[in-house]
């Protein structure tokens, strides 16, 4: 799950950063405030990479994809760009947690087996 997680948040760091540049040019808003918000969203997309596997994880992922969501009202594209990156998220959390279980289920059998973890060569 956290390869897949990291790497969606990775992809949200990116799109963070060019909607502020665009928020700078469409809006009455300052540029300290923009680069603020935006700095603080992207710097919270790259420490989340390395919370995911902790407790509140994945929470606080949420609360990223439901703000990046709301920018939409600085920025209107964010709305779409929200909703795919949110899309992506869930994506990402479940299908990871279903790999994470089948790896899991596989180095189990693999235990019981006797045999060593790995393609046979």
């Amino acid at each position: 799950m956290r390869t897949l997680c990291a790497s969606t948040l990775i992809g949200e760091f990116f799109v963070i950063g060019f909607a502020g540049l665009v928020a700078m040019q469409m809006t009455e808003l300052s540029t300290v405030t923009v680069w603020t918000v935006s700095g603080i969203a992207m710097l919270l997309s790259l420490l989340l990479c390395g919370m995911l596997t902790r407790p509140g994880g994945v929470q606080l992922g949420w609360a990223l994809q439901i703000a990046l969501i709301a920018s939409g009202f600085v920025v209107p594209t964010m709305f779409f760009l929200g909703a795919v990156f949110a899309a992506l998220w869930w994506a990402s959390v479940h299908f990871g947690r279903k790999i994470d279980e089948a790896k899991a289920r596989w180095a189990a059998r693999s235990e019981a087996s006797d045999e060593p973890a790995g393609d046979p060569v």
